[in-house]
């Protein structure tokens, strides 16, 4: 029986971890006392109990985290954003060509971010493949519900006396600082930082992240970006799809409680958009999380998966 540790299961990853694993009978879960689970001995033991740790904390406790690990057999699968781009750490979207044997063999898996994943999904690949130059300068807008902005934004848009200007969606990371950037850029081989524009909306879950692009500065036409989808895309956890609107609509809610991610293409050879759709609570966190966790024991990706 393989044991489990969730260190922070009481944050929006964490309780979605712990949902999607309730009532597999191939693992156990290590569960501390409401009285210790900030008591730093307790942690260290249950972590280092553990097959499988999963820190779902702040940057500066998830390194500490990583310090008190000192069993060797431990595998430490980080949700902060502290060890996307660290070396020593495989990056958890397997999806990306040769990732996977890499996960399946990492003791120190780094899970991509909510915003990061849907441009990684999307850049990636045609980067890999030589359609955009490194040298691109790229532009990405990602909308999100408040539940990526964790509890305390949470508690702000479901209290019934919030401010009035929650209710039409804010832009944010307006200085361009936003710490899902390094990993935007590291990960997908491109030399330059895209110009970022996050925006929360009132809605709980759900993520759409789009890339324009126009054809004139690509290395081929919107045709060769599809083949490439098609061919780097197949799984039922990111899947490419070519019926993918709603009435000519995009929602973000699309994939709101789901765990899989749609990659799409839209426009024509001028003006493309390239538009990648799942909940920023499933493959963008908890979600990929499992699905990290499930090629590391070598089960079916999906076990415990809601796609």
């Amino acid at each position: 029986m393989v044991k489990v540790f969730i260190d922070g299961r009481n944050g929006t990853t964490g309780l979605r971890i712990d949902e999607r694993l309730a009532g597999r009978d191939d693992i156990t879960l290590i569960v501390l006392p409401e009285e210790l689970r900030k008591d730093e001995n307790a942690r260290k033991d249950a972590i280092n109990s553990a097959d499988i740790a999963f820190l779902c904390l702040p940057d500066n406790e998830a390194v500490n985290a990583v310090a008190m690990t000192e069993n060797e057999n431990t595998v430490i699968i980080d949700t902060s954003t502290a060890h996307r781009i660290s070396e020593g750490w495989a990056y958890g979207f397997p999806e990306m060509k040769g990732q996977k044997e890499v996960i399946k063999n990492a003791k120190r898996i780094a899970n991509p971010g909510c915003h990061a994943i849907g441009f990684v999904s999307l850049i990636q690949p045609l980067v890999a493949e030589g359609i955009i130059p490194k040298s691109s300068n790229l532009s990405c807008m990602s909308l999100t519900g408040y539940s990526g902005g964790g509890k305390n934004m949470i508690a702000e848009y479901e209290n019934a006396c919030r401010n009035t200007l929650l209710d039409a969606p804010r832009q944010y990371g307006i200085t361009q600082s936003h710490k899902h950037l390094k990993e935007m850029k590291g990960i997908t081989g491109l030399g330059k930082f895209p110009a970022f524009m996050p925006v929360v909306a009132d809605f709980y879950s759900g993520m759409e992240v789009t890339v324009p692009l126009f054809g004139e500065e690509i290395n081929g036409n919107i045709k060769d970006i599809k083949e490439v989808y098609k061919e780097y895309y197949k799984s039922a956890i990111v899947h490419y799809d070519e019926d993918f609107d709603e009435n000519g609509y995009v929602s973000a809610g699309k994939y709101s409680g789901k765990d899989d991610m749609q990659i799409a293409v839209s426009g024509n050879d001028e003006r493309i958009l390239l538009i990648s759709r799942f909940d920023n609570l499933g493959k963008g966190a908890s979600g990929s999380a499992i699905q990290n966790m499930n090629i590391v024991l070598g089960c079916d990706e999906a076990m415990g998966l809601n796609i």
